[in-house]
């Protein structure tokens, strides 16, 4: 459920920008990753994540330009660079290999776990489930921005399922992997 709590700024992008607009949306989605990091380096148990760090980074740097330019993207346009943002912090995560999803599995279960090759090869594969969903989504707001002929809800669609399918597979595959190696 952390995880998914880790996508909330980009919850509040979405509100704030259908309701008040781009510009608002994008400030909203760094206070609410700003908050998210607040509370991880003042816990005592939890730490700062790649995926949090990313991720105000990206909503800070859209909203500083977005301000100082005075810069008027089209919902799909900047959805396309939230959604690029996002899908490049999470191949970065692999990339260092550190796959986001390791992070939030760490605090679930115990230390000697930590370093287990199954662990690790199960949060690799859970991250590149999240990085495809986020690929079909980059897919679905270039589609949204570039062609006029699309309807607005396919791009729906190809998000939701997208997320549907890698929040799915995110709760089974762990346990298909336990089940597994206990045959």
């Amino acid at each position: 459920m952390d995880m998914l709590l880790a996508f909330s700024p980009f919850v509040a992008f979405v509100i704030i920008e259908r309701t008040v607009g781009t510009s608002a949306g994008l400030a909203a989605g760094a206070l609410v990753a700003a908050v998210l990091l607040a509370r991880d380096f003042l816990s005592g148990k939890r730490r700062v994540k790649i995926l949090e760090v990313g991720t105000f980074l990206l909503f800070g740097a859209l909203a500083l330009y977005s301000f100082s330019s005075g810069a008027s993207w089209s919902v799909p346009a900047v959805r396309l660079l939230v959604d690029s943002g996002l899908f490049l912090i999470v191949l970065a995560s692999i990339v260092l290999h550190q796959p986001f999803t390791l992070q939030y599995a760490r605090e679930k279960v115990a230390p000697h776990l930590w370093d287990s090759p199954a662990f690790v090869r199960v949060n690799y594969a859970i991250t590149f489930a999240w990085a495809l969903a986020f690929a079909a989504m980059v897919a679905a707001d270039l589609l949204m921005t570039y062609s006029s002929t699309v309807p607005h809800s396919a791009g729906i669609f190809i998000t939701v399922a997208a997320l549907y399918a890698a929040i799915k597979f995110t709760g089974w595959y762990p346990q298909q992997q336990r089940e597994a190696r206990q045959v």
